[in-house]
């Protein structure tokens, strides 16, 4: 049998439209920390949410890491195509106990904040469950690579999580947890966003026996207006035909200097070249707006 690789990265692009400058920030930050770690770069479509994806979405985007010089290792997994992995996992969960079916309406929580700490009222029994997982008090910490250390007491923050949805789909941190697993992805680098989220997947983790990855949290690249950069907020259009300027920016936007990055030419083999001199140190902690001056590197 193959060891496993000592360092294997992912990037996992939810596909609801074309990769916007954030994304970029986010796939060439994994993307060279795997390069300079001297492992492997995984891409995975987390396309769970059928009602948000944009027919065609995917594909755009597997052509557009193509166009910056960032293809994956691996083979692209789908995890519209891994339901039977995420139902023998939440089957086990279930059976020990660790997992359980609840009809509580959003209504009928909003005296808690929303937050599920037990369930508050039979439902309607003919209305279909969710099931969630059963979670305790208690601080869950990890240390962050770029953000230090973290920690949050997941029952009181967030309750009992949904793991399989009442409309019939499978809850994103269930399906995360499975799949890094089972791609044997040993780092996660990804946005700031999904930091309070950690702490959900290591309890789960814990709950199905799963190793947890070393984990590095990227800045947020934030619009003029202080909002996370979303597929609504093109401030930073990425170009297919003209990948140079979008990737000089996130490459800027990572901290690092312009001289660190042979500019011109296919994309590919210059990132590999600069991930010899990548310096995750240089990567700023803090979010911010690309077009104010934030993380200009020298």
């Amino acid at each position: 049998m193959t060891p496993p690789p000592r360092y294997r990265g992912r990037f996992a692009p939810s596909p609801t439209g074309p990769l916007h400058f954030g994304s970029l920030v986010a796939a060439l930050g994994s993307w060279m920390m795997a390069r300079r770690a001297g492992g492997e770069w995984w891409v995975r479509i987390e396309d769970v949410d059928r009602p948000r994806e944009v027919p065609g979405a995917a594909d755009r985007q597997l052509n557009t890491l193509a166009a910056f010089g960032m293809a994956s290792d691996g083979p692209v997994l789908r995890q519209s195509q891994r339901g039977d992995l995420y139902q023998a996992a939440l089957s086990g969960l279930l059976a020990s106990g660790d997992a359980f079916p609840c009809r509580c309406s959003r209504s009928a929580l909003a005296a808690t904040g929303g937050i599920h700490r037990a369930c508050v009222d039979a439902g309607d029994p003919a209305r279909a469950p969710s099931v969630r997982l059963r979670v305790p008090d208690g601080v869950i910490g990890f240390e962050d690579e770029l953000q230090g250390h973290f920690e949050q007491d997941v029952g009181r923050a967030v309750g009992d999580f949904v793991l399989w949805r009442a409309d019939g789909l499978w809850a994103y941190q269930l399906a995360v947890v499975v799949d890094d697993a089972d791609q044997g992805i040993t780092h996660v680098v990804r946005g700031a966003d999904l930091l309070d989220s950690t702490p959900r997947q290591i309890l789960l983790q814990r709950r199905l026996g799963l190793p947890t990855p070393a984990h590095a949290h990227l800045p947020l690249v934030l619009g003029a207006d202080g909002r996370k950069l979303g597929k609504s907020l093109q401030a930073l259009p990425i170009d297919d035909d003209a990948p140079w300027p979008a990737l000089r920016a996130a490459w800027r936007f990572l901290g690092q200097p312009d001289a660190a990055l042979d500019a011109g030419g296919a994309p590919g083999p210059a990132l590999e070249r600069a991930a010899t001199r990548f310096d995750p140190a240089r990567i700023p902690v803090t979010d911010g707006n690309p077009d104010s001056g934030f993380a200009a590197a020298t």
